[in-house]
């Protein structure tokens, strides 16, 4: 019971907006959604985050964080195809930014940093998981629990909502995770993809934005 409680501490830790990486800082796209205005309200809101987590989160990002929890041997190759499924250039600065904060925080925490050049933030999650025995399930539901509080609180500042809808949108979309998890732990590796042309032309045009809040 004390192992288990104690590795639940750590895994709150690690999805906690706390965690020194600079999560609050990236919209992933959804600004420039917002400012398009594809995303004006909160059923809206909720619909864009809904499909990114099924699709491109759900059969990509989180597929390949159980692999690097569950296959350590080969968390660099891992690593090399999440930076080139990255399609913009601040999708790619987003990961590499968070990675490289969370592995230099990892010594501090007793965790051996990963020895890669540019650790993806998946990358450095795993890692962390790993070296405090996290089960993968429970990691990817942690790990896509931080995206979704991101994303909606993004949504919450820039739409903007209010806190009440920001959380009735959290318990909607959070009802979602079980299932999302499920299909990531059994996608075979050939089945990998993150074809979201939405998702990468907001991003696109968040890079020229004039007026922004968020870094991606």
């Amino acid at each position: 019971m004390t192992t288990s409680i104690e590795r639940l501490a750590r895994l709150l830790q690690l999805a906690s907006p706390a965690l020194p990486v600079g999560a609050y800082s990236y919209s992933g796209g959804l600004e420039a959604a917002i400012e398009a205005g594809w995303v004006k309200d909160a059923p809206a809101a909720e619909r864009w985050i809904g499909e990114v987590l099924e699709h491109p989160v759900g059969r990509m990002e989180a597929p390949i964080l159980a692999r690097m929890i569950e296959e350590p041997d080969r968390v660099r190759k891992w690593n090399a195809l999440f930076l080139a499924s990255r399609e913009t250039a601040e999708l790619r600065a987003e990961t590499v930014q968070m990675g490289y904060s969370l592995n230099r925080l990892l010594p501090e925490l007793g965790v051996a940093p990963l020895e890669l050049e540019e650790p993806a933030f998946p990358a450095a999650f795993a890692q962390a998981a790993r070296a405090w025995g996290i089960e993968p399930r429970a990691a990817l539901t942690a790990y896509l629990w931080a995206w979704l509080e991101s994303q909606v609180m993004a949504a919450v500042k820039t739409v903007p909502l209010g806190q009440t809808e920001g959380q009735k949108m959290l318990l909607a979309l959070g009802a979602r995770l079980p299932a999302v998890v499920a299909a990531a732990l059994a996608l075979e590796e050939d089945a990998l993809g993150n074809f979201a042309p939405g998702l990468a032309l907001a991003s696109m045009r968040h890079e020229t934005q004039y007026s922004r809040l968020f870094r991606s």
